[in-house]
């Protein structure tokens, strides 16, 4: 088993002896996504969908939740993936979410950026998939978040709170959650790495409630995640840290970026840079990091 982290003063980013090389262009690869949580479970023991023998109605609020998808699984429908013809998988992200939260099955909700999902499986599921990926010539992506985390904290009172411009600075900061208050702060609770408990980390404004207004999509909370921000240094430096770390320990060879467009731009492109330039300097030319920005085509210009 590994370590449990606490801080990003603990990562090793020694880079490893020998790494996978990236492809010379990205271009030429076929790029298979998939939601983790919905994909394979890692079981034979369930039949294959039938529409005619199916229960009608299936309950909504099940629906939303964890269905029991793994890395394992993926692991073991690399074959399949290959002989569809792709090279690549894009995965969810597989970072820890809130464990008493049964919603987050997306991945998008990270309560610790330095551990895997149990749920999705352990660290070392992770390094089996690249390495079993890479025997077989292909490339792996993971999804990562810099905008946001997920619902570690609340506002006084635990009230939803809204973006107002007039609102003279960010709004006070409540509580960190924890799952079972009674037992004491565990690693279940807050954020981590340790640096993200720094209240000052957040930008603190309430929730986005005008996603066609500029400021609100820059500096309001994504529905219940809660936003970081990362125009300051330290949180920066800490999540480039942190996905430098993931690079290290696993051989990826790529990141898709979440909500790029509710991102500071050059914020965003320190990130990116420093990426790249560590990749390159353990031995992956070619690193690969591509973004989400979802709008109209004059938003779309910018990028």
């Amino acid at each position: 088993m590994s370590k449990q982290m606490e801080s990003v003063s603990e990562l090793d980013l020694t880079p490893p002896g020998e790494v996978f090389p990236s492809p010379r262009d990205w271009r030429d690869q076929f790029i298979y996504f998939l939601l983790v949580d919905r994909f394979d479970n890692n079981q034979d023991n369930i039949p294959p969908y039938d529409p005619h023998s199916a229960p009608r109605g299936r309950d909504f609020e099940q629906s939303k939740s964890f269905q029991g998808g793994n890395l394992k699984g993926v692991t073991r429908r690399l074959d399949y993936i290959r002989n569809l013809g792709c090279t690549a998988i894009w995965l969810s992200p597989i970072f820890k979410n809130r464990q008493e939260k049964n919603d987050t099955y997306h991945g998008y909700g990270i309560q610790n950026f330095l551990e895997v999902d149990k749920r999705f499986g352990t660290l070392e599921n992770l390094q089996e998939l690249v390495k079993q990926a890479h025997a077989r010539g292909m490339y792996l992506i993971l999804d990562i978040i810099l905008n946001h985390t997920g619902d570690n904290w609340a506002y006084p009172g635990d009230y939803p709170y809204y973006y107002w411009h007039d609102a003279p600075g960010p709004f006070d900061f409540g509580f960190w959650r924890e799952v079972d208050p009674t037992r004491g702060f565990q690693s279940d609770d807050a954020a981590w790495p340790k640096e993200l408990q720094d209240r000052e980390c957040y930008k603190r404004r309430g929730q986005i409630w005008n996603w066609n207004d500029p400021d609100q999509a820059i500096n309001g909370d994504f529905q219940s995640l809660k936003e970081l921000d990362i125009t300051k240094p330290n949180v920066l430096d800490t999540l480039i840290k942190v996905y430098k770390y993931w690079i290290t320990i696993t051989d990826i060879d790529g990141f898709r970026v979440d909500t790029v467009k509710h991102m500071e731009s050059s914020a965003t492109a320190l990130f990116c840079n420093a990426v790249r330039e560590y990749a390159k300097r353990i031995g992956k030319h070619n690193f690969f990091i591509f973004g989400e920005v979802v709008g109209d085509d004059l938003t779309l210009q910018r990028y």
